[in-house]
């Protein structure tokens, strides 16, 4: 193997710890710590965003709302659980207290919804998703696009 071989994969190691490093996103006091997507099909005409919110500020705040040029509309959506059957509630706004943490999972709570997808989510993709807060403003983040049963940081996949 030829050094230089060596010093171009070296660098290209480098650059994609860089980049998996640069997932986490700041807000004023909210950081948003890895937003991702899981692969869709062309016959989904629906998807979800996933992150997690921290509020590390001293004053309460609210994300408002979210939009991405890869959907129609995005949505706040809570899972609620009613006796052996998950049904999805659009809500207005989601409430961030201080030093407060706010999981939107494949299996949590709360997700964004990507409602009417202009085309589908490719597996090693991004997208930009802008996010608004009450008091933090709006924010610009990159969503990476994961394997289709993928559920994020917690499963090893980063950080």
């Amino acid at each position: 193997m030829s050094l230089s071989f060596l010093r171009a994969a070296l660098l290209g190691l480098t650059l994609a710890a860089g980049a998996a490093e640069a997932h986490d996103f700041k807000a004023g006091p909210i950081t948003i710590n890895h937003p991702f997507a899981r692969a869709t099909t062309s016959s989904m005409s629906n998807g979800a965003a996933y992150m997690v919110l921290t509020n590390t500020g001293a004053a309460a705040d609210r994300l408002l709302s979210a939009a991405a040029p890869v959907a129609e509309r995005v949505e706040l959506h809570m899972n609620v659980k009613k006796d052996t059957v998950v049904e999805m509630h659009h809500i207005g706004a989601l409430d961030l207290q201080p030093g407060q943490k706010a999981e939107l999972s494949p299996a949590g709570t709360f997700h964004l919804m990507l409602m009417g997808l202009k085309q589908p989510l490719k597996l090693g993709s991004s997208f930009p998703l802008t996010l608004t807060f009450e008091k933090a403003g709006a924010v610009t983040v990159t969503v990476t696009v994961e394997r289709a049963g993928s559920t994020g940081p917690a499963a090893g996949q980063h950080h």
